[in-house]
Parts: structure tokens; C-alpha cells; sequence
């Protein structure tokens, strides 16, 4: 580089620092300019040899992110430090000690929890991507702002992309999908969120992108035309009632448009409402509610409001701290059109999510404010045991859902996820109560525990010490909380099993004169074709591997003369994951609808189902039930044209599966038998009854129970105990 180009370039370093501490949201103290002197002269000296892949000095970038947290996102000075520091640690000789000794605990803090997210491989394997995730969100126990700066400095990177190869784009762009939006979300960074949304569109699919950026840009003067229709009609009477407003018109992103287009299969031109109008406020702390109200009465008293359409989150905040009031109206030309109500105070809550909310809360109240957002992060972490891709598609189910208000029985309001049930809302009071939820009362009636929660339901749990998770649990729960608690229980209880198990196998090979072994493990595992040596000692506990099938194992393992040459020809390699600590499941059967009854089906060829994939069961006219995926290409259109002939299925384990079995019992009648008949197998066998009929006649009984049981072993046991009770006759499978 020349001289000048140098001096040039020097120049606008300088320049774009300045600018930063011009646009900063928070007001900046002596102390804090200082901070962030030291940090931009570091950073300066750190990056004064790199470059970007575009040709500009590398500096321009941290100092890029510093402007997105300083202005767009609003944060203190210790985050600009720490944001112009983000990559000295990871690319530069400074150390981690450096950053300590010249910035203090706090900084170095952020720093090492940036480094630490860099330095996780960045391989495009979902699975890998999910554990990435997973491990970003435990560095929010260093420091929240880790992660708003990571996610500044990914938004700087999707928007100086265009130097990357082609196929470094598209990675880039799914990443961030994937992760850093939804994350930008939960933190109620909506605009970051949209543009991160936005610019990924435009790398994975630019064609899509383009068009509907174009049509936008063609029809920016008929909506400004139309805000300004809606504006004139309301204008006088805002301002009769001396209100100090301003009215915008915000077009919906490309990406919620191409959401909207798949979702509803419609092109650009049938989606209605493409724009919301805000109209923000100025007011005190005291009138802010009620001057929201009377707008609404003013837009109201004009426009036709659609009832069905009124969220009021000035009452109940959202959970990321979101206020305003949101109402549809019929506008000008017959149209529908969102309005927003918010005051300057709400507003900017709502494009600075985090940072704004805590500008108004001092000292102690801020931390405390902090410390409450962080719970609630913090919940959906506890079971980090679980599977990473599970966990990264659960905490995204509760980030994207919308909320509803339920009451408990004292009347406190709860916000839970759209779509929450019973279930949902024990765990959500304490994980106690939900594991020993044995009903509930929705505004005082019984209702099943799947039943779907409206907003304004009052609701009242019923627990008792005897309840306990089951797996249908899983249908049950939709909040990531609840299903974390069920899976990590029923992981336990059969891991139990396994244990029990393992003892039982132990005496039965035994007898069979085969001592239980790594060598008799591995063998078994591979024979009964399962993946670790839990899976075989819990289905041995279960009885779903029973004497015979042991014997059968047993007569093959004991035949050394022929296994001695079967081994010669081939050596069976014990199965790789025989020692995994887990009890796994072999998808090998489909069942459909609530029953989960076994049909005739074919998978489709156009998205070619495997076992473990989520599926639904499409009825053909010609040729019966064909299944397909649940992101199949034609799912969509399936879905929306043939809802009726749509039946819903799933793949499971047919070890696992239960069957309905009727059992009829007759002896001598007397005082307490039921309550014996049913402690034998609800209380000892902890088998479920669906059905139970008695009758008497001159002293004798019949009976009639319908049980639910895994396998013959288990029926084979209930039977057996049934007939040691004192009257009993005969018991018999019918």
C-alpha cells in the first residue's frame, strides 16, 4: 500500500471510531470514552497487520460490531470495550492475561467467553451445529453479553458476505438461521433478528430473495399512500384530544413474507398484510396505559376493529419484556391492517429488547432485572443431558411461541407458550408438582391432562404421591421444561429396569451354564441385534427378551465346535457403542392416529421416509396409506388441500409397544376383593387397567378387566398373582 492510501485509511479508522462514540445509546461517562480509548488502541495495534478477505484492514470490523452493540443494540461501555476486543484473544499474540491486567475481571470475562464460542468446530454437521449451540448458551453463566456480542458480530459478518465463496455463504447463512436468530429473539433483539433472518434469505435463496425485495421497492409509494389515507382519517381526532404522536408504516420482512407465502402456499401478491402502522406516543410513566387505550378508542371509533385480533401486551409483557397493543382493523380500500400502540418508552423496549428495558432500572434493580432474564435462559439448560439436537429443538419451540395468560386457583396470572397444556403448567409451578400431576380441573371441570389451554383458563392441579411420568407424558408436554423433566425421569427409571435386568440375566445364563461376561455381553448384543449392552439387560428386564429366546442364544454360544469355525471364516466385532451409557430405541414400526393402530402403508417416493423420521399417513384414493415426512416438499400442499384425508403416525420401538388384553377372573364373592384385584395390579404390577366390570350372582363373581401390558412374560406374572388371591377360582386370558 502507498503511503497515501495509508494516511487515507488511517484517517477513516479514526473517523469510524468517533462515530462510535457519537451514536452510543447509553451516555457515556469520562471513565467509560477512556475504557473504550484504551480498547480501540489495543485493538488497533493487535490487528494493524490483518486484513479481511475483502481487502480492508481487519480493524474495520470490531469496530463494526462495537457500533451495532453501542447503537443498535444499546450497551455499556464495558461491552464496546469488550466488543472492539472481541477477536485480539483468538487471533493476535495478546493473551488472556493481557486483557485482565489492562481492563479489568469483566472484560477479560466476555473476551474468554467470545474465544471460547470461536474455538468450537465449525463443522455443518447438525448435530454439531446443535452441540455448538448448546455450548454457547452455558457461556451465559460467565456473562449475558457474550452472547449479544457474538450475536453483533455475526450480524456485521452476514452483512460483509459478499467476498465468500458461494457454498462459505450458504453455511454461514444456515448457521445463523438456525442459531444466532433465534437467539437474537429470545433476547427481544427483533430487528437484528429480522435482518439476520433477512440477510440468510438472500445467500440460501437469492432468486426468492430478489423478487420479493423488488416488488417490495415497487410498491413503497402506493404504501405510503396508503399510511397516508389511514393517517388523514384519525389525524384530527388525535389531535383534538392533544396527544404528541408520530404514525409510521413498518413493511413485514422478507423472510416472514416467504414464511407466510410457504405456509399458506400463496405468491407474493395474495398475502394481505404486508405492513403494520405504529403510532408512538409520548407520555409520562403514569398515563401511558390509559393513553394507549384511548388511542385504540380513537382508531377504533374510525376502523373497524376484528375482535378476534386484540393483544394486549401493555397488561401482560411478553416474557422478553415487549409492551404495546396490538389491534387489526378494516383500513382504507377494505383492507386489513395491523396497528401497533406504543409509547417512546415501549418503543424503544422493542428495538433495543435487553439493553432498553434496563436503562429505566438503577443500580440493584438493574441486576436483579438481568439476573430474572437469565433464569429464565437458565431453565431451558438444567437438563443438559439430553440429546443436543432435541434440546436446541425444544428451546426453539418456546422462543418462537406466542404466549396465553393462564390463572392458578389463587388467581395469579402465568404465561405460557400457545398450545401449553395441564401438564405444561404444573411443571411451570414446580417440577415437584408436575411429577406428581394425577389430573387437573380446568374453570372447575375434570379434563384430560393433553387438553389444549386457552388464554384466561383458571386452572387447579391434582397430585398425589402415588403418580408418576409415563411416556405418553411426551404427547402430553409441549414446554421444553416439562418434556426435560419427563425424558431425564424416564431415563432413570429405565436405567432401573436395566439394572434388575442385568441380576435377572445374570442368574438365568447361569442355569444355561454361561457366565455373564464382557465376551457374553457383546455376543448377546450382537445377536439380538440391539446397539448397547443397556438396550439388551432393560429388554431382558422388561421380558421382551424371554427364556426361550436366552435358550436359543445359549444353544448357539454353547456350540464351540461350529462357532470356533464361524469365527474363523469371520470375526463379529462387538457392536461399537456396546458400552454407551443409554438405552436406545430401534424404530421399526409405524402406527397411526390416537390409537396408534398397525395399517397397511407404503412410504413415498418423493421424500422416501426412513424409521426415526417424524412422518404423517397421507389416505390415497388407489393406493391406501402412503406416508411421507413431515418436511416433505408436498407435505404443505397435502396439508392445506386434504386436511381430512391427512391421519397422523409415528415410527416406535416394538419392544416398547403395549397391548390391550382382556382377562375374566370368577370365584367366591366377599368383602374387599376389588380393592385387592386392583392393589395386585395397579399397586404391586404397576400394570394400567383401562376397563373393569364385576358382577355377583348367589355368591359367586365374574369379572372382566381390560390391562395394558408390554409382553406375554408380564401378562403371564399378573396372572399368576391374581390366582394367589384368597377366593379367586380361575383367571384366563379371553
Amino acid at each position: 500500500m502507498t503511503q497515501t492510501a495509508i494516511e487515507k485509511e488511517n484517517k477513516l479508522i479514526a473517523k469510524q471510531y468517533k462515530e462510535l462514540l457519537r451514536i452510543s445509546y447509553q451516555t457515556l461517562t469520562d471513565e467509560d470514552k477512556k475504557l473504550i480509548r484504551s480498547a480501540f488502541e489495543i485493538a488497533v495495534d493487535a490487528h494493524k497487520d490483518q486484513r479481511r478477505k475483502s481487502g480492508e484492514a481487519y480493524i474495520f470490523h470490531p469496530i463494526a460490531v462495537a457500533k451495532i452493540v453501542a447503537s443498535e443494540i444499546g450497551l455499556d461501555a464495558v461491552s464496546i470495550a469488550s466488543a472492539l476486543l472481541h477477536d485480539v484473544v483468538e487471533d493476535t499474540d495478546y493473551t488472556l492475561d493481557d486483557i485482565d491486567r489492562m481492563f479489568g475481571e469483566t472484560v477479560a470475562r466476555i473476551v474468554d467467553g467470545l474465544t471460547k464460542i470461536s474455538h468450537l468446530k465449525k463443522d455443518m454437521n447438525i448435530s454439531q451445529q446443535a452441540e455448538n449451540f448448546r455450548k454457547m448458551l452455558l457461556t451465559l453463566n460467565d456473562d449475558v453479553r457474550v452472547i449479544i456480542i457474538k450475536i453483533a458480530d455475526r450480524y456485521h459478518n452476514m452483512l460483509t458476505m459478499d467476498s465468500m465463496p458461494e457454498h462459505k455463504q450458504v453455511k454461514i447463512s444456515s448457521e445463523t438461521l438456525y442459531i444466532y436468530a433465534p437467539l437474537a429473539h429470545r433476547i427481544g433483539l427483533y430487528n437484528i433478528k429480522t435482518e439476520l433472518e433477512d440477510l440468510s434469505l438472500k445467500y440460501t435463496e437469492p432468486e426468492v430473495y430478489n423478487s420479493i425485495k423488488n416488488k417490495i421497492e415497487e410498491s413503497k409509494e402506493e404504501q405510503q399512500a396508503y399510511i397516508d389515507s389511514f393517517s388523514d382519517v384519525i389525524d384530527n381526532s388525535l389531535k383534538k384530544e392533544g396527544l404528541n404522536y408520530t404514525i409510521k408504516g413498518r413493511m413485514k420482512s422478507i423472510f416472514s413474507m416467504r414464511r407466510k407465502m410457504k405456509a399458506q402456499n400463496v405468491s407474493y401478491e395474495e398475502i394481505y398484510d404486508k405492513f403494520a402502522i405504529r403510532i408512538i406516543y409520548k407520555s409520562d410513566a403514569q398515563n401511558e396505559k390509559f393513553l394507549a387505550w384511548k388511542i385504540y378508542s380513537i382508531v377504533t371509533d374510525h376502523f373497524t376493529p376484528n375482535p378476534v385480533r386484540l393483544r394486549d401486551w401493555i397488561s401482560s409483557p411478553k416474557s422478553t419484556g415487549y409492551e404495546a397493543l396490538h389491534i387489526t382493523v378494516m383500513g382504507p380500500e377494505g383492507k386489513w391492517v395491523e396497528v401497533q400502540i406504543r409509547s417512546e418508552r415501549m418503543h424503544e423496549i422493542a428495538e433495543k429488547g435487553y439493553a432498553a428495558h434496563f436503562k429505566y432500572k438503577h443500580g440493584d434493580q438493574k441486576e436483579q432485572g438481568i439476573e430474572i432474564w437469565l433464569n429464565k435462559l437458565q431453565e431451558a439448560l438444567e437438563n443438559a443431558n439430553t440429546n443436543a439436537v432435541d434440546f436446541v429443538e425444544e428451546f426453539k419451540l418456546n422462543l418462537y411461541s406466542k404466549e396465553i395468560f393462564v390463572f392458578t386457583p389463587k388467581g395469579e396470572l402465568k404465561s405460557l407458550p400457545k398450545g401449553a397444556t395441564p401438564l405444561d403448567f404444573a411443571f411451570s409451578i414446580h417440577t415437584e408438582v408436575g411429577m406428581r400431576t394425577r389430573g387437573a380441573k380446568v374453570n372447575g371441570k375434570l379434563v384430560p391432562l393433553n387438553t389444549t389451554l386457552n388464554s384466561g383458563d383458571r386452572l387447579e392441579i391434582i397430585t398425589s404421591h402415588q403418580a408418576k411420568p409415563n411416556q405418553n407424558w411426551l404427547d402430553y408436554a409441549t414446554t421444553a421444561r416439562a418434556r426435560s423433566k419427563i425424558k431425564s425421569v424416564l431415563r432413570e427409571e429405565k436405567k432401573s429396569i436395566a439394572e434388575e435386568g442385568k441380576e435377572m440375566l445374570r442368574r438365568k445364563l447361569k442355569s444355561q451354564k454361561i457366565t455373564l461376561n464382557e465376551d457374553s455381553v457383546n455376543k448377546m448384543v450382537t445377536f439380538f441385534k440391539l446397539k448397547t449392552s443397556l438396550d439388551l439387560f432393560y429388554r431382558v428386564g422388561m421380558g421382551s427378551i424371554d427364556n426361550q429366546m436366552l435358550k436359543n442364544f445359549a444353544s448357539n454360544y454353547n456350540n464351540t465346535f461350529i462357532s470356533f469355525f464361524k469365527n474363523k471364516i469371520r470375526r463379529t466385532p462387538a457392536p461399537e457403542d456396546v458400552n454407551k451409557e443409554e438405552i436406545t430405541s430401534k424404530y421399526d414400526m409405524l402406527v397411526f392416529g390416537k390409537e396408534e393402530e398397525k395399517l397397511d402403508y407404503k412410504l413415498s417416493q418423493c421424500c422416501n421416509p426412513i424409521p426415526g423420521d417424524e412422518v404423517f399417513g397421507f389416505v390415497s384414493v388407489s393406493e391406501g396409506i402412503k406416508v411421507h415426512k413431515k418436511n416433505c416438499p408436498n407435505a404443505i400442499s397435502l396439508q392445506s388441500n386434504y386436511a381430512y384425508r391427512i391421519i397422523s403416525a409415528k415410527w416406535v420401538d416394538s419392544t416398547q409397544e403395549e397391548f390391550k388384553v382382556d382377562i375374566q377372573l370368577t370365584g367366591i364373592d366377599n368383602l374387599g376383593l376389588v380393592s385387592e384385584i386392583t392393589e395386585v395390579i395397579s399397586g404391586n404390577m404397576h400394570v394400567n387397567m383401562r376397563n373393569l366390570n364385576f358382577s355377583t350372582d348367589g355368591g359367586t363373581f365374574t369379572g372382566r378387566i381390560t390391562v395394558v401390558v408390554k409382553n406375554n412374560h408380564i401378562l403371564q406374572k399378573l396372572i399368576g398373582h391374581l390366582k394367589e388371591i384368597n377366593g379367586i377360582d380361575k383367571v384366563g386370558r379371553l
